[in-house]
């Protein structure tokens, strides 16, 4: 695989990275299938066609897109979305794949097969950032930083932020967009937790990464790190209490089938970024760089209102099918947010710039 992608990428044109991060405002191999049953173990990834395959030419690029969530979730149908616009504002040279429910393995595979030079895009978030060599990169994840989108979307657009996928490149990584919502994320309990006192104890899944872990560690909750193929059966046979994710996740994956209590919490607003080989990016030729920066912030915004479209409607069929959801008063979210303050205190756990949190927040445009 890896000497054909090397004599794939020595036939394009070394060129500088188009932008620091590329931020700004059944239709493929693999990527028409149906989402697989939730309980369903992930795919080992065998099978899958060689690595730069093209479909047209001898010299075009193919980047596989890796991600775990249902091709039918908004996240799903904007990818599609973007390599349709790939494909009609290319000149042929360059072609994205899509493989839905982690069909070539889990996020920190792909990333680790990203630093070898695969030809993968897979989603991340700063907490895994954190686990790959940028530890500042962390607390974007941390839990009721943001107060509103728009705090989001004024940092990825700050100096520190481009400061942040600058070391980032330096391991490797580059981040070709970060204007993708992922969503608000809530918690989906097995037992009623109507205030953060009732996470006492409680083992919640969270993705396998520190920041995430520890951020539900500070409201009393005990994180269990795991990949979201697996999480369906654990709630089932009550290895785990409980998970956290987008309504559109929770019920994409039919979470909801085996734990039927919902706080809408929001403890991240969650914005997502699509990340790739450092090296690889800057392989391509500068028309295909732009082309892959410009089509993916294009395709963000799209998938921005489908997560917004979707919410109140993942909500109430999450009510039709059973689920009890709190929604919780302010009094209530100030417990949480009281409760959040813990991980802020804990910047040397992390490896934390001196006073990134105050810097983060002013760099966010918060008051």
């Amino acid at each position: 695989m890896k000497k054909k992608l090397l004599a794939m990428v020595l036939a394009g044109v070394m060129a500088v990275s188009f932008t620091a991060c590329g931020s700004g405002d059944d239709s493929s191999s693999g990527g028409g299938t149906s989402a697989p049953d939730s309980d369903s173990e992930e795919s080992s990834g065998e099978d899958q066609p060689d690595a730069g395959a093209s479909s047209s030419s001898a010299d075009a690029v193919t980047l596989q897109i890796g991600f775990e969530n249902s091709i039918s979730e908004p996240i799903g149908q904007a990818l599609e979305k973007w390599q349709s616009l790939v494909e009609e504002k290319g000149d042929g040279s360059l072609k994205l794949e899509l493989y839905p429910d982690s069909q070539l393995g889990s996020k920190n595979e792909l990333i680790d097969g990203m630093t070898l030079g695969e030809p993968y895009i897979t989603l991340a978030d700063g907490a895994f950032y954190a686990d790959y060599g940028v530890p500042d990169f962390g607390i974007v994840f941390g839990p009721f930083l943001f107060d509103d989108w728009d705090q989001c979307w004024t940092l990825i657009e700050s100096d520190w932020y481009n400061d942040m996928c600058t070391q980032l490149e330096g391991k490797g990584l580059k981040i070709v967009t970060s204007n993708w919502k992922y969503g608000e994320r809530h918690t989906l309990t097995t037992k009623p937790v109507e205030k953060v006192e009732d996470l006492s104890g409680l083992k919640i899944r969270v993705p396998g990464n520190q920041i995430q872990s520890v951020g539900f560690d500070v409201l009393g909750a005990t994180s269990t790190g795991m990949d979201l193929g697996d999480v369906y059966t654990a709630l089932q046979q009550g290895t785990i209490d409980g998970a956290e994710n987008p309504l559109a996740t929770l019920y994409g994956r039919k979470l909801h089938e085996v734990a039927s209590n919902l706080i809408l919490d929001a403890h991240v607003l969650n914005f997502t970024t699509w990340v790739m080989s450092a090296d690889l990016f800057n392989s391509l030729t500068p028309d295909q760089q732009e082309l892959l920066v410009t089509t993916g912030e294009e395709a963000g915004l799209i998938n921005n209102d489908l997560v917004d479209e979707s919410n109140e409607e993942y909500l109430q069929k999450m009510k039709d099918e059973g689920v009890t959801v709190v929604e919780p008063s302010e009094e209530v979210m100030e417990g949480f947010r009281e409760k959040a303050q813990a991980f802020y205190e804990q910047g040397s756990t992390f490896g934390w710039s001196d006073g990134l949190y105050d810097t983060v927040r002013a760099a966010m445009g918060a008051k």
